[in-house]
């Protein structure tokens, strides 16, 4: 007997099963938990919980409208011993050889390449089975496209490629075929500090409150992963289609007009503020980028959300978030060993506690560690500006996010951190390094206030590590920088500086470079 099966990986889960398009409502699923997709890395609680909470309801929803799904959980009886999903599935299969001795296995394309790897690897040259990779329909660019778009190209630009991502979906575009108002970036307009006053009280957030099966998702997760970061007393994101488009409707409605000016600002106590948080639940494919992008446009020309807003979110989902999964698939597998810098300091251990004197790290990390969630601001401009000017291991900085961020799927986090935060991949992806020191993070929060480190302090024991650690990275990486035209006048601001204040701050930093475990 031949049979067509879909497996759906656990970053699949839309309303309907993707892979039943073709297959359709008599091809049986497959869905499995791995222990080795928790602790490849060190999962927070909270990744992990929510991926089993929504696979879970997935199996009830798909089984609801119809589908015959098979379901592996991590406990399941006759798997103890296979941990990986590949063995998983492969165990699955060798059970129904004798039911099943032709099988067409249907997948989309991993969100992972370890996995994707790991899968085709054990199952190639099988008797009797048919694996189909099939492109996933969730995003706007496939990687094919992408390879197109970059072909001949030696340096790769996120702004043109976000132009001609507007132009080829009509977003954002007026008919004479200009974007709209002229202007296909309002970036300058979107880096507004809160202020003295602070940033007032946003709307809340949209929680959901945990049911039967996200309850038992936390107890299995406490049960399995005891020692794994993070916590689960305040788990409250959607694991749902419905839920997370309640939680999208909440922001659209609430705090998109708002996002926008002030989205790279940060304040303490202030987790989410005027973002989405729907990350997840877009890299768990329960939300559909092309229906938020309509609906973003919608509101705008609805006059119920001002331009740069509309803008600002509309360029991280069809710009950067595409142009993220583009790079990590043209440049897979060698992206995993990039590092333009040579960096090889190992990570602090304080990045698993949030116990520094640095009080940005402390608020960040400890916000991190409790809910999984930081904004792009905190990630780029707090823990990777320090992992880039302290230069820290890149796999080792790209390990941590993919640990304790619950929207970390490796297609997206990975390039976002070697080549965005890092700059491990050098001047392909990015025109310089995200470069700043204490007195960035001084202007866009009020982390400095009260903490032991001043930010205008060059040298000392209360120096800054950011201001020192940047002055020290621009001495280092002088010869690159002084001709890049964005990074030159940094240049010329060290040279000012009188000689025995360069070799004072040089020589405070290399000792502290060397025990960042202290900070």
């Amino acid at each position: 007997m031949s049979i067509s099966l879909g497996l759906v990986l656990g970053d699949q889960l839309s309303e309907r099963p993707p892979v039943c398009q073709d297959l359709g409502l008599a091809a049986p699923l497959l869905l499995i938990e791995s222990p080795e997709e928790a602790s490849h890395v060190s999962s927070h609680k909270a990744r992990t919980a929510l991926f089993l909470s929504a696979m879970r309801h997935a199996c009830e929803r798909w089984r609801a409208q119809g589908h015959t799904v098979y379901y592996i959980r991590t406990d399941e009886p006759g798997f103890e011993d296979q941990p990986s999903l590949a063995g998983r599935l492969l165990r699955f299969l060798q059970a129904r050889q004798d039911q099943w001795p032709e099988i067409r296995l249907q997948l989309l394309r991993p969100g992972d390449y370890r996995l994707q790897q790991s899968l085709r690897k054990a199952l190639e040259g099988r008797p009797g089975l048919q694996l189909v990779e099939q492109e996933d329909p969730h995003f706007f660019c496939s990687p094919e496209n992408f390879a197109r778009w970059a072909k001949g190209k030696r340096q790769l630009r996120m702004e043109l490629f976000y132009r001609e991502q507007r132009r080829r979906h009509a977003v954002l575009m007026q008919v004479n075929g200009e974007p709209e108002a002229g202007q296909w970036n309002f970036d300058a307009d979107n880096r507004k500090p809160f202020g003295k006053k602070g940033p007032g009280q946003p709307p809340s957030a949209y929680r959901v409150e945990p049911d039967g099966l996200t309850r038992e998702a936390i107890a299995d997760v406490e049960r399995w992963y005891p020692n794994h970061p993070g916590e689960l007393k305040d788990f409250a994101w959607p694991v749902t289609p419905e839920q997370a488009r309640a939680a999208w409707r909440r922001f659209l409605d609430e705090r998109l007009d708002d996002f926008g000016p002030t989205q790279d600002a940060m304040w303490t106590g202030l987790s989410i503020g005027w973002h989405s948080a729907i990350g997840a639940s877009l890299n768990l494919h329960m939300l559909e980028p092309r229906e938020m992008v309509s609906d973003v446009e919608r509101a705008y020309r609805q006059g119920k959300v001002r331009l740069e807003s509309a803008e600002g979110f509309i360029r991280q989902v069809l710009g950067w978030r595409e142009y993220m999964r583009g790079i990590y698939w043209l440049e897979m597998p060698s992206l995993l060993e990039v590092n333009h810098l040579r960096a090889t300091r190992p990570l602090p251990s304080w990045f698993w506690t949030g116990q520094t004197h640095m009080n940005c790290q402390k608020q960040v990390i400890e916000q991190t560690l409790a809910l999984g969630y930081a904004h792009h601001i905190q990630r780029l401009m707090v823990t990777g500006l320090f992992g880039l000017l302290a230069e820290i291991d890149p796999k080792e900085v790209s390990d941590w996010f993919l640990s304790v961020y619950v929207d970390a799927v490796h297609w997206v986090e990975h390039p976002n951190v070697v080549a965005m935060a890092l700059y491990a991949t050098g001047p392909r992806f990015t025109s310089k390094p995200y470069l700043a020191s204490g007195a960035y993070i001084q202007k866009m929060s009020n982390y400095c206030e009260g903490c032991f480190y001043k930010p205008s302090q060059k040298v000392g024991d209360q120096a800054c590590p950011y201001t020192q650690f940047f002055w020290a990275f621009i001495a280092r990486h002088e010869a690159m920088l002084k001709t890049n035209p964005r990074t030159s006048m940094m240049v010329k601001n060290w040279q000012r500086m009188e000689p025995q204040q360069q070799e004072t701050l040089l020589r405070e930093a290399q000792a502290r470079l060397r025990t960042l475990d202290s900070l």
